[in-house]
């Protein structure tokens, strides 16, 4: 070996770590200089985001959406406490007078070539979300169903597989004391096979509900007991907002859309199909959600001339033959409900008995852990 190589190598091998130590250098530097960059873009964008006038609509936005979540809490560090309270407010009221006007549409079903098949379900995508619309095209073959056993709700894909149902969607809400609610305990009036299952609307004198009279004929809006039992409402549940009524949508635009979420809805067409319309979402890169205005314009499109919201979030579910079709937002899966619309080919032969009977609504505990 030449010992005078030796030192050439050294130089070599000190010219390689400068090299490196100074690529090092500048990786970091650049580094520091993006993270910089993007400090201060967000320190920009919160300024705008809090104070500008015309970043009003996002702010509301964000406010509705976390609204619609277990957290609602967090919209306040959004539009403020007081705001929350006159948004949350505004929206009740709003909704309550959304159910007010009285529906005449009637069914009249069209006799077919050939026949169609009794469930149908199309893809739908729209500006942020994937979802599905399942056409039943015979009304009278919707019931709805509720748990099996006493102190806890049920899964809407274990309702199907239990009843022996063709398909099913969630239905009514529910409490959820601190989103750990166990899906036993309805808000307002659940209605089955003719029979007021439960009654949870208090000392109020009416209840805003989605449901189907014996003809199959879809019966939305604020209703008293009285008024239920004198129109022949067989399959109900509480929910709101009515967003269609004698063929007309409720929803003005975006704004009263009430933030982005996953949805549910359930609409019917001037030939009696009833359309169930499911949405997913807080899921990004595949369905963030919609807003009930594109829910509405959805309906409208595939011809619904009722319509109205049912439960949605991480209730929000679609199951046909057994399998679910949509991706359900929950961590845990999915949810146990205390009802469900399911479709059946012989409804007539599913029995559903009443679990609540002889139960005080007061005295059922919603947080009760599952066994």
């Amino acid at each position: 070996m030449n010992p005078s190589s030796l030192p050439r190598r050294s130089t070599v091998h000190q010219q390689k770590k400068i090299t490196k130590k100074r690529k090092k250098k500048g990786f970091i530097y650049v580094m520091n200089r993006v993270f910089l960059g993007v400090f201060m873009l967000l320190i920009v964008a919160g300024i705008w985001l809090y104070f500008a006038p015309s970043a009003q609509n996002i702010r509301y936005l964000i406010a509705d959406t976390f609204i619609t979540t277990q957290h609602r809490y967090l919209a306040k560090y959004i539009i403020g406490e007081d705001e929350l309270k006159t948004r949350v407010t505004e929206y009740n009221t709003r909704f309550e007078h959304m159910g007010d006007e009285i529906d005449t549409h009637d069914i009249q079903p069209i006799v077919q070539e050939e026949k169609k098949p009794l469930v149908e379900i199309e893809k739908i995508t729209g500006s942020g979300y994937t979802g599905f619309v399942m056409i039943v095209n015979d009304p009278t073959k919707v019931r709805l169903g509720i748990p099996s056993k006493v102190g806890t709700g049920e899964k809407v894909s274990d309702m199907v597989k239990r009843t022996g149902a063709i398909a099913g969607v969630n239905g009514g809400g529910f409490a959820d004391p601190n989103g750990k609610g166990n899906g036993f305990k309805p808000i307002g009036v659940v209605i089955s096979q003719g029979q007021l299952y439960y009654n949870g609307i208090g000392g109020k004198k009416s209840t805003q509900i989605v449901g189907l009279d014996r003809e199959g004929k879809m019966i939305a809006g604020n209703y008293t007991l009285k008024e239920l039992t004198e129109l022949g409402v067989q399959e109900a549940v509480t929910f709101q907002p009515r967003m269609i009524v004698n063929g007309k949508g409720l929803i003005k635009n975006a704004g009263e859309g009430w933030g982005i979420a996953p949805r549910t809805a359930m609409g019917q067409r001037a030939d009696g199909a009833i359309l169930f319309v499911v949405i997913d979402g807080r899921q990004v890169g595949y369905s963030v959600g919609a807003n009930l205005y594109d829910v509405q314009q959805i309906l409208l499109q595939h011809g619904a001339v009722i319509a109205a919201n049912l439960d949605g979030g991480s209730s929000t579910v679609l199951v046909k033959d057994d399998e679910i079709v949509n991706k359900p937002s929950s961590q845990y899966g999915e949810r146990y409900l205390p009802t469900g619309f399911l479709v059946f080919e012989h409804p007539e032969q599913v029995s559903l008995p009443n679990i609540w009977k002889g139960l005080d609504s007061k005295d059922i505990d919603a947080g009760k852990k599952r066994k």
